[in-house]
C-alpha cells in the first residue's frame, strides 16, 4: 500500500492519529495507551477502511497456526480495548463495526500521510510535497511502480497532470466510499420487533432452558420501551432452529426486524451474541457479542435491549431508559432454578429460587403467576390462592416496582377478590406502562374491561394481545371466550375453530361448545363440550358448560348428572359455587341458582365478577336478586 521511498505513515481519524512508525496512539497529540495486538489489530483496521478484515486474516496475523491461545476469548479482548482506548462503543460504534462470526470494519473517514524519503536529483521539496489522502487511494498509488532514474525528469514535467489524476481518482473513491457509508447509516423505519429463540451452543440438552430463558427474559426487556411491538416467546417459539428464510418469518409475523443469536454458557460465564437484521430485505443492521458473569445475567440481558433500541433508533421516554439500565445482579444458582420454574410453572422449584435469593423480584412474580391459574379456573379456593398471589406480588414490588408483571397480578387480586374496581385498574395500567408489550398483562387488562361492563373494549385489548403472540392458541381461544363474554357468538366461534386448527386438543373445544349453545346449534355444542370435558380430564368449568347445554337442549336428567358430579366432587376438592349455580340457572331453578351465587359472593369465587356478562345467566337479569348481588358487589350497573 506504502509507495516505494516512502517511510511508515501516520493514519488519521477523527481526533485520533495512529503513528506507524513510532507504534503509538494519539489523541489530539498525546499519547493512549495500547496495547501491542489490539494496536496490530487496529493498524490492519486502518489499513482497509470500509472494508470487512476477518477473523481468519486476524487469526493468522496474530496468532499463526500452532499458537496455544483461545482465539475467540483474545480478539474479544483486544478489540475491546481498542474501544476502551477510542471510546467507542459496540452499541452504537463510531469507529470500529462487528460482523457477527465475521470480522470487524472500521467505519470512520481515515486521512494517511506519507513521509517522503529525501528527494532524488531534480525535484526539490517544492515539488515532492506532503499530501494526505484516504488509505484506499494510496494502495492505488501503491500499485504504480516508480520509473528508471532517466525518466524521472521527464516525469516531474507531468507531475502536474499527475496530481490533477490523483485528485480525480481521490474524489471518486472518497465520494463513493460516502455514499456507501451513509446508505449503510440511513435510517430503517422499524416499530415492531420478534426476538427469535437463542441457539443453545453446547448443544446440552440440559442447558437448552437457559437459551429458552434468555430469550424470554430478552423479550421481556425489549418489551418495556413504550413505541416498539414486540412479539411474545409463544409466537417465535416454532421457529427454534428453523431455517425459514426471515423476510418469510418477519411476514408470519407482521414485524419490521429480527433478532437472532447465540447463548454459550461456560460455568458461570455466558456469552450471548445478538444480530439485528432488517426482516424484509434480510438487512444485516447491527451485531454485538457479551460476555458476562451468570450473576450479572440481567445487566448483560439490559445492554442488548439498548443496543437494539439505539440502532431501530426508538426514542425512549426517561422513565423506559431507566428501567433498561436499572437490572440488578441475582445469584448463578437462583436464576437457574428460577427459569426452571417459570418454564414448567413448578411452584416448589420458584420457592426454592426465592430462598437462594431472596432479593430477586421476578421469581416473586413468577410465584404469583403460577398460582394465579388455579385460583381463576379452579383447585385452589379464593382464600387460599389470592393472599398468596398478593403476598408474592407484593415482595415483587417490594423488591423492584418496575416489575409490570408483579403490578398486573397484584391488580387481579384487586380485581378478583377484593373488588377494589379503582385499585385494581390503577395497577393494571401500570403494568401496561412498564411492559406494553407483554400479551398476557393485556390479557389482565381485558379482565378488568369486561367486568366493568366496557365489553367493546375488551374485545379489542385482547385482539392487541393476539397481534403481540399470533401463534399462541391459548390467546386466540381467550379471545373467543372475550367474544362470548361481549355475546359475539360467531367471532368466539370463529376464534376458537382457530385455536383448534393450531392444536386440535386445546381447551377452545369449551368456547365453541359455549358458542354453538347461544347460536341455538345444542346438538353440535354437547358434542364441543363433551369432548371438551374428555380432553381437560373432568375440568370444573368444562362439566358446568356441558351441564348447561344439555339443560338449554332439555336433556334435564343429563344436566342434573353433571351437577351431581360437580357437587360430589365438591366434597372432595375445591369446586367454585359460580359452576355449579351455572346448572341451575340453565335448568331454570332460579331459587338454587341464587343460592349458590351467594355462596359465590360469600367467598368471593373469582369468576364471579363476570356475572353481567356470562350469558350462562341471561335468565337472571329480570329477577330483583340479581340487581341486588351486583349492588352487593359494587359493580357498575
Amino acid at each position: 500500500m506504502e509507495t516505494e521511498g516512502a517511510s511508515p505513515r501516520v493514519i488519521r481519524f477523527g481526533v485520533f492519529e495512529l503513528d506507524l512508525r513510532a507504534g503509538e496512539l494519539r489523541k489530539s497529540g498525546l499519547k493512549v495507551r495500547l496495547r501491542e495486538q489490539s494496536f496490530q489489530i487496529l493498524a490492519m483496521l486502518l489499513e482497509r477502511p470500509g472494508e470487512v478484515v476477518t477473523r481468519e486474516e486476524l487469526q493468522q496475523k496474530l496468532w499463526p497456526s500452532g499458537t496455544f491461545v483461545d482465539f475467540d476469548h483474545s480478539l474479544n479482548t483486544a478489540v475491546n480495548r481498542i474501544r476502551e482506548a477510542l471510546g467507542d462503543t459496540a452499541d452504537n460504534p463510531r469507529f470500529i463495526e462487528t460482523l457477527p462470526r465475521r470480522g470487524y470494519r472500521f467505519i470512520a473517514p481515515v486521512e494517511v500521510t506519507l513521509t517522503p524519503a529525501p528527494a532524488p536529483p531534480g525535484i526539490g521539496p517544492s515539488e515532492g510535497p506532503q499530501h494526505a489522502v484516504p488509505a484506499a487511494a494510496q494502495e492505488i498509488a501503491g500499485a504504480v511502480h516508480e520509473p528508471p532514474l532517466p525518466r524521472r525528469r521527464a516525469l516531474a514535467l507531468t507531475a502536474g497532470g499527475l496530481v490533477a489524476v490523483a485528485a480525480l481518482l481521490i474524489g471518486s473513491y472518497v465520494g463513493r466510499w460516502r455514499e456507501r457509508l451513509l446508505r449503510t447509516a440511513a435510517p430503517v423505519p422499524i416499530d415492531s420487533i420478534a426476538v427469535l429463540p437463542l441457539e443453545n451452543l453446547s448443544h446440552d440438552p440440559e442447558q437448552e432452558y437457559f437459551a429458552d430463558g434468555m430469550t424470554e427474559e430478552l423479550i421481556t426487556t425489549l418489551g418495556k420501551i413504550g413505541s416498539l411491538r414486540v412479539i411474545s416467546r409463544t409466537s417465535v417459539k416454532q421457529y427454534k432452529g428453523t431455517k425459514k428464510p426471515l423476510p418469510d418469518i418477519a411476514r408470519e409475523l407482521g414485524v419490521d426486524a429480527i433478532v437472532e443469536g447465540t447463548v454459550l454458557r461456560s460455568g458461570n460465564r455466558v456469552r450471548i451474541t445478538a444480530n439485528l437484521l432488517h426482516a424484509p430485505n434480510d438487512r444485516h443492521l447491527w451485531a454485538e457479542t457479551y460476555e458476562r458473569d451468570l450473576h450479572d445475567v440481567l445487566v448483560l440481558q439490559g445492554e442488548v435491549a439498548r443496543a437494539i433500541a439505539n440502532e431501530v433508533q426508538i426514542k425512549l421516554a426517561p422513565g423506559a431508559k431507566m428501567r433498561l439500565w436499572g437490572a440488578h445482579s441475582v445469584k448463578p444458582e437462583a436464576y437457574e432454578t428460577y427459569l426452571k420454574g417459570t418454564n414448567k410453572c413448578d411452584v416448589e422449584l420458584l420457592e426454592k429460587a426465592v430462598k437462594l435469593d431472596p432479593d430477586y423480584a421476578p421469581a416473586y412474580a413468577a410465584l404469583a403467576g403460577c398460582t394465579y391459574i388455579p385460583a381463576l379456573f379452579g383447585g385452589l379456593s379464593p382464600s387460599q390462592a389470592f393472599p398468596k398471589i398478593k403476598e408474592s406480588a407484593l415482595s415483587a414490588l417490594e423488591r423492584d416496582d418496575t416489575l409490570a408483571e408483579a403490578h398486573g397480578y397484584l391488580g387481579l387480586v384487586r380485581l378478583h377478590y377484593e373488588w377494589d374496581w379503582a385499585g385494581a385498574e390503577r395497577e393494571i395500567r401500570r403494568a401496561l406502562e412498564l411492559n406494553p408489550s407483554e400479551a398476557d398483562i393485556r390479557h389482565v387488562y381485558v379482565h378488568h374491561l369486561m367486568a366493568m361492563g366496557r365489553a367493546k373494549e375488551a374485545v379489542t385489548q385482547s385482539e392487541r394481545a393476539v397481534e403481540l403472540d399470533p401463534f399462541n392458541q391459548g390467546l386466540i381461544a381467550c379471545l373467543g371466550w372475550h367474544c362470548l363474554l361481549a355475546h359475539q357468538y360467531d367471532q368466539a366461534r370463529e376464534h376458537a375453530m382457530k385455536a383448534l386448527q393450531m392444536d386440535p386438543d386445546d381447551y377452545a373445544h369449551l368456547i365453541l361448545g359455549c358458542a354453538y349453545e347461544q347460536k341455538s346449534m345444542l346438538n353440535e355444542a354437547i358434542a364441543a363440550l363433551r369432548k371438551a370435558v374428555g380432553i381437560s380430564n373432568g375440568w370444573d368449568y368444562s362439566i358446568a358448560a356441558l351441564g348447561h347445554a344439555l339443560a338449554a337442549a332439555g336433556k334435564r336428567g343429563q344436566a342434573q348428572e353433571t351437577l351431581a358430579r360437580l357437587i360430589q366432587q365438591s366434597k372432595r376438592t375445591y369446586v367454585s359455587p359460580y359452576y355449579i349455580s351455572a346448572v341451575y340457572a340453565g335448568l331454570g331453578d332460579k331459587d338454587h341458582a341464587f343460592e349458590w351465587l351467594q355462596k359465590a359472593y360469600a367467598e368471593r369465587s373469582a369468576f364471579l365478577v363476570f356475572v353481567q356478562r356470562d350469558p350462562w345467566f341471561d335468565n337472571l337479569h329480570s329477577d330483583t336478586r340479581f340487581s341486588y348481588l351486583v349492588r352487593q358487589m359494587g359493580l357498575p350497573p
